[in-house]
C-alpha cells in the first residue's frame, strides 16, 4: 500500500475488533490481523486517556514480543506499521471497559438511557521497520433518548453488547434510534478514529521518506 508520496507499506491490525476490521477496511486499507490477547485488567490508571493509551501500547508491546523483528529491519523491507487501540466509556467519572456479565451490561445501559456517555479511545502506530510509535486519544460525547426496558432487554438476550467498552454498541440498528446527540465521530466510538489512524500513518511514515 502507498500514497501521499509515501514508499508502500503493509499494516498489521492488532485487534479482532469487528468494528475496527470494517473501519479500515472502508478507509480503503489492506491488513493482516494479529492479536495481544493481554489481561487488561493487569493495566489501572484513574485517568481515562491515560488508560486507552498504556493498554494500546501494552498490546503493541505483546504482538511484537511474538514477531520475528529482524524480518521487518530489512534495508529493502517494505515499512510494516502494528496499529493498536483501546476504548473505554466514561460514565459520571467511572471508567467502563467490557461489562462482566449480563446484569452489569443491563445496568450500563440502563445508566444511559436519557443521559450522558463519554467514550475515550485511543490509536497507536507503530513502524516496525524504524521504531518509531506515534500515538494519541480523543474523546466523543453520546446523548441518548429514553432507552426502553424492551430495547434493552433485546440487546442483553443477543449478547454483542458484552463483549464491547461499557456496552455500548452505538452503530447496533437496536441501539442507534436512540442516540440523541454525538459530540464527535460514530468511527472513535465504535473503536477506531479514522482521523487518528490517518495522522499517525503519516507521522510514522515520515522518517521513512528519503530526503530529496
Amino acid at each position: 500500500m502507498s500514497g501521499n508520496g509515501f514508499p508502500s507499506y503493509k499494516i498489521i491490525l492488532g485487534s479482532s475488533s469487528k468494528a475496527r476490521r470494517e473501519i479500515l477496511t472502508e478507509m480503503g486499507y489492506e491488513y493482516t490481523i494479529l492479536t495481544a490477547d493481554i489481561d487488561e485488567k493487569n493495566i489501572r490508571m484513574e485517568k481515562p486517556e491515560k488508560l486507552v493509551v498504556a493498554l494500546a501500547e501494552a498490546k503493541a508491546v505483546t504482538i511484537m514480543s511474538r514477531l520475528q523483528l529482524s524480518d521487518f529491519l530489512e534495508k529493502d523491507a517494505e515499512p510494516t506499521l502494528l496499529i493498536t487501540a483501546d476504548t473505554v466509556v466514561v460514565y459520571e467519572g467511572a471508567i467502563r471497559e467490557k461489562p462482566t456479565d449480563k446484569e452489569e451490561a443491563r445496568q450500563f445501559l440502563k445508566d444511559y438511557s436519557g443521559g450522558l456517555a463519554t467514550v475515550v479511545g485511543s490509536v497507536l502506530v507503530t513502524n516496525l521497520k524504524t521504531g518509531i510509535s506515534k500515538g494519541g486519544y480523543d474523546r466523543v460525547e453520546v446523548y441518548f433518548h429514553d432507552i426502553p426496558d424492551e430495547v434493552i432487554d433485546n440487546l442483553i438476550e443477543e449478547g454483542i453488547v458484552l463483549h464491547v467498552a461499557g456496552g455500548l454498541m452505538l452503530e447496533h440498528p437496536l441501539i442507534w434510534p436512540f442516540v440523541e446527540t454525538v459530540m464527535g465521530t460514530t468511527d472513535s466510538v465504535m473503536g477506531l478514529s479514522k482521523a487518528l489512524v490517518k495522522q499517525l500513518i503519516f507521522q510514522s511514515l515520515i522518517p521513512s521518506v528519503p530526503a530529496d
